[in-house]
């Protein structure tokens, strides 16, 4: 996915949220965010890199490319039954799991997490996700 693909993807999925008549596959119970950035073990983001979320409960992945700063954006389907799912991670030829976690019953913030491959680490910030997200959204 092209970063500029991925971002007119956001912006559609961001104003289905708060259009009045969408449908229940586009509401905020019905997915989950992994967003983030790739960089070499210098910190200069690597551009290109697909990035995959896979669900370890289904199997089923969900693919991202990086762009020229590196970032990323992988939205997925999870609906609020897939609180604590497991989820693999994999960038090139480093991969990690993380947990789905948010609350089922708040239906009004965006779910997700922040997830950065930097070098040969990856590591996962959520308490980063809204304010990447929000700056994500706006350029």
């Amino acid at each position: 996915m092209t970063a500029k693909w991925a971002r007119a993807l956001a912006f559609c999925i961001a104003g289905l949220a708060l259009a009045s008549t969408a449908t229940a596959e586009h509401e905020v119970f019905y997915r989950y965010v992994v967003l983030g950035y790739v960089k070499d073990v210098k910190g200069t983001p690597l551009r290109g890199v697909t990035v995959e979320v896979i669900r370890e409960k289904t199997g089923f992945s969900y693919l991202a490319e990086t762009d020229g700063e590196g970032f990323y954006v992988i939205v997925s389907r999870l609906g609020d039954e897939s609180a604590g799912e497991r989820l693999r991670v994999k960038a090139e030829s480093q991969s990690t799991t993380i947990v789905a976690r948010f609350d089922p019953q708040n239906h009004a913030l965006e779910r997700g997490t922040r997830l950065d491959f930097l070098g040969k680490k990856a590591v996962e910030r959520p308490t980063w996700f809204a304010s990447t997200l929000k700056r994500f959204l706006a350029r």
